[in-house]
């Protein structure tokens, strides 16, 4: 009797919303540390399609890179700017990369964690807030600009982020003379004069899949239909789920 109870309550539930309910993504959002124009922001995030999200904010946000908190969200998406981190909270944070939690970071979280350099190796990248030294030369800060148009082009047309998607201009904030690790696969370029060139990539670090994007820095970015659609498949092919 219970069996056909059961078969008869799944029978009853719609398939699209079952399949909905499945294909549910759990988004962490980290903030904290750098303003932003909050309300497109969550505008955007509402409009994503099958994602759930929670935001956390430091100074409380590393604590969410403990394994019982990692254990509640599918993909993180670093939108901080950090330096603050403890030794174990280090360690959490690498530990969840090591069982391959996804990871993206947005815009000016590519300038988290200045003193860490295994940070560096886990993004693929880094803006440099002051002047570095790269094979004994000294380097300068990274540059910034705001409110340009930036002739976006696709490197990888085949790549599952990159689907639905062709060249592009998105009207945001470009980052100069910024790191880009050898090893990445680029996503997006830009032949922008302020800019690096390589604005999108991906990396692996353990058995985490990651992302970064260096877009993102406000309501025209937040509003374009071709950076949501980045961002969303972003995060699911972080995920495991492209």
């Amino acid at each position: 009797m219970h069996a056909l109870i059961g078969l008869l309550l799944l029978l009853s539930t719609p398939p699209c919303a079952a399949q909905d309910q499945q294909a549910k993504l759990r988004v962490l959002v980290v903030t904290g540390g750098h303003d932003f124009d909050r309300p497109p922001f969550v505008t955007m995030l509402d409009s994503l399609a099958g994602i759930e999200y929670r935001e956390v904010t430091h100074p409380q946000a590393n604590d969410w890179y403990a394994a019982d908190k990692a254990a509640t969200y599918d993909v993180l998406v670093l939108y901080d700017m950090n330096q603050d981190i403890t030794d174990q909270q280090k360690a959490n944070f690498l530990d969840l990369l090591q069982k391959g939690k996804g990871l993206v970071v947005l815009h000016h979280a590519l300038a988290d964690y200045q003193n860490w350099d295994e940070f560096l190796k886990i993004a693929g990248g880094r803006y440099h807030l002051a002047p570095w030294v790269k094979d004994a030369q000294q380097q300068p800060a990274s540059t910034f600009q705001e409110g340009v148009d930036i002739k976006v082009h696709i490197a990888d047309p085949d790549h599952p982020i990159i689907q639905g998607l062709t060249d592009f201009t998105l009207h945001d904030e470009v980052y100069g003379g910024y790191s880009v690790l050898p090893a990445v696969h680029p996503l997006l370029t830009t032949d922008h004069p302020q800019s690096t060139s390589t604005i999108a990539w991906t990396n692996t670090y353990g058995k985490s899949r990651s992302v970064v994007i260096q877009s993102g820095h406000g309501r025209r970015a937040y509003d374009d239909a071709n950076y949501r659609r980045l961002l969303l498949q972003a995060m699911q092919w972080a995920a495991g789920r492209l």
